[in-house]
């Protein structure tokens, strides 16, 4: 009885060594082939996520902020509001500057178009800047000017100088141009309209110093 016991338990031993290296074998190919089969275990996106955030990220940077052509010089009898008009915004430096009339109707004391330019003139931003007598006249032409305006919002809030609000401000897309949009402000006695393709009109009044 002692005999058959102690063999049958040797049996027993090696029957379970034998289970155990078999599944050890087992595991190892299944990790092996893990790394060396093409694909398997690998998570697709994680291929793809670096060139996409690396191709952003690029974008973000190679967006110039100093402009590479020349700003246009100001007559000599350029006004105080024609002198405050500057040179350059971001890359875009200006290379028109003229009295206008477009808002004539609404009786400014004086009133310009400019031009700001990166050289590409698919990117120029058309600026009209036209000064009142009183903050309350510039915010009748600002209030008219928005109205007319039927494409969607885009942006809005107030404008402040020195953390004294002086103004309002919309962004509202060209209702004639999908591609466009149109950025309306005032600043105390001075109403400001900035149109041109969104991106530029988005970069350019958020830079505009007045």
């Amino acid at each position: 009885m002692t005999n058959t016991e102690n063999s049958s338990t040797t049996q027993s031993h090696g029957k379970l060594i034998a289970v155990v290296v078999a599944a050890a074998v087992v595991i190892i190919l299944a990790v092996l082939s893990a790394f060396v089969w093409p694909g398997w275990a690998i998570r697709k996106d994680a291929g793809t996520a670096a060139p996409n955030g690396s191709s952003q990220q690029q974008s973000a940077e190679a967006e110039p902020t100093t402009p590479t052509i020349e700003a246009t010089a100001l007559p000599d009898d350029a006004t105080e509001l024609l002198k405050a008009m500057p040179d350059s915004v971001l890359n875009y430096a200006r290379t028109k500057a003229e009295a206008s009339t477009t808002w004539s109707a609404a009786s400014p004391l004086e009133e310009y178009t400019l031009t700001y330019s990166t050289g590409d003139k698919a990117k120029d931003v058309t600026l009209v800047a036209a000064q009142w007598s009183t903050a309350d006249s510039a915010k009748t032409q600002y209030d008219a000017l928005v109205s007319a305006q039927t494409g969607d919002d885009q942006a809005s809030g107030n404008v402040k100088v020195s953390g004294n609000v002086t103004g309002a401000y919309v962004v509202k897309a060209d209702a004639a141009d999908a591609k466009k949009s149109v950025a309306i402000w005032q600043n105390d006695t001075v109403v400001f309209q900035a149109t041109g393709t969104k991106e530029a009109v988005e970069r350019f009044y958020q830079k505009f110093p007045m």
